[in-house]
């Protein structure tokens, strides 16, 4: 049907053709996108995306959206590439940032249970110390009373 690459103008209208990048969703005009098949000579049974009220007023040499399919699903692979790429950048950071965050997680945790373990230490050494100082007196009063009594 048509035979126009998505690099022509070939219209005086003041709207030069817009490059669309990926799978055309919508013309500029508003209608949907179709799928046809070209019957041109030089690409014949070639498949590409047109503009429906373009192709249904078969219009020809218009500024109305036109493309390839191969090539808007190049397109679409190169963009989805770059996007893959940013993510796989994205989530190196993410996860140099959550080693970041867990070491610092991990030396709090760390430096609390220390001072947990240094206070329950510094309680059951008081506690060892009365303990002490009162066997030391029993163990005097016990030996007051076995020298009276004997």
């Amino acid at each position: 049907m048509s035979n126009v690459s998505s690099n022509s103008t070939g219209s005086n209208n003041s709207r030069a053709r817009v490059r669309v990048v990926g799978v055309p969703r919508r013309c500029w005009c508003g209608e949907g996108i179709i799928a046809l098949i070209s019957k041109s000579d030089p690409n014949p049974y070639r498949r590409y995306y047109r503009c429906g009220f373009a192709a249904s007023n078969k219009l020809r040499n218009d500024d109305h959206t036109f493309k390839w399919v191969d090539e808007a699903l190049v397109n679409e692979i190169d963009t989805l590439t770059a996007k893959n790429i940013e993510f796989e950048k994205h989530l190196k950071d993410f996860k140099t940032e959550r080693l970041e965050f867990e070491k610092i997680v991990d030396e709090k945790m760390e430096k609390e249970i220390f001072e947990k373990i240094e206070d329950a230490l510094a309680k059951a050494k008081a506690s060892n110390k009365k303990m002490m100082v009162i066997i030391v007196i029993l163990c005097m009063f016990m030996i007051g009373c076995s020298k009276l009594l004997g």
